[in-house]
């Protein structure tokens, strides 16, 4: 994830202990500090299925790699199906500032040099603005899911690195989550002056699914077929802070005004 300084990282805890007095919902906090509370990619349980549809049609007991996995976030939610997912972060402090232990399945180390095996599935939820790690990534998966945010995280597609894509969805960014938070909850303005903001509103995250073997891109994109039939029979299926999505605007399959009509949200378009 972001690199911060300690001096960051300290004033990010304060303001996070401030907002705790006043927040209108605790599930509000991991989208107005993402770093330490959430990540910088909304998702839904439905994106975790989809990822493990992808590493289980690769493998019947898929090695997977969190790339930037931060506090793992998103990888606790993955190892609850994988159990023997890892993740990998390049800076130790975010964990001793505060005390924290470094859990058993993340493994603090730079990208460039320390993935030392081979993976059935690579998962890149954040890649620095200026930092290029996608050789490093290309070597040691046949597989890569990768999230970017139009906005920040640069460098993270992989077609130039002996890569096909295999699929894409859209999804909300932490960014998009916390305005309307902050235009809904936490800041004094009319309703008609709000409903103005939320129609020009993108969703600025995309989740690229990668594959180096047309083999593999075919199971793939197969899983990824009955995964959707599955999500329509099973929506029911979510996280408790997925309700702020929903309240926020961005539902399931929601059409945004400012996008086109085959670019709903968490919508899979198929490139193969």
């Amino acid at each position: 994830m972001a690199s911060l300084s300690i001096g960051d990282l300290l004033k990010a805890s304060n303001s996070l202990r401030q907002f705790r007095t006043y927040s209108a919902s605790p599930y509000h906090e991991r989208y107005s500090f993402p770093f330490l509370r959430g990540t910088y990619f909304a998702y839904r349980k439905i994106d975790v299925l989809r990822v493990i549809s992808i590493a289980k049609a690769v493998s019947n007991h898929p090695r997977y790699l969190d790339v930037g996995c931060g506090y793992g976030d998103f990888l606790n939610k993955i190892r609850e199906f994988i159990p023997n997912a890892t993740g990998i972060e390049k800076d130790a402090r975010i964990f001793y500032i505060f005390n924290m232990p470094i859990p058993d399945h993340i493994k603090i180390v730079d990208a460039h040099w320390g993935i030392d095996q081979k993976y059935d599935l690579i998962f890149v939820g954040w890649m620095d603005p200026g930092v290029d790690f996608r050789d490093a990534i290309a070597a040691k998966t046949d597989v890569i899911v990768t999230t970017l945010d139009q906005g920040i995280s640069l460098a993270a597609e992989f077609d130039a690195h002996g890569f096909d894509m295999i699929a894409s969805w859209r999804t909300p960014s932490w960014e998009d989550v916390n305005i309307e938070l902050m235009n809904r909850y936490y800041t004094k303005m009319s309703d008609n002056t709000r409903q103005v903001l939320s129609k020009i509103r993108g969703a600025h995250n995309l989740w690229y699914v990668y594959s180096n073997k047309s083999n593999i891109s075919e199971a793939i994109k197969s899983a990824l077929v009955q995964r959707v039939e599955q999500e329509k029979k099973s929506l029911q299926e979510r996280y408790d802070f997925e309700d702020v999505l929903d309240d926020c605007g961005f539902r399931y399959q929601e059409r945004l005004e400012s996008l086109t009509s085959d670019e709903q949200l968490w919508r899979i378009r198929f490139i193969l």
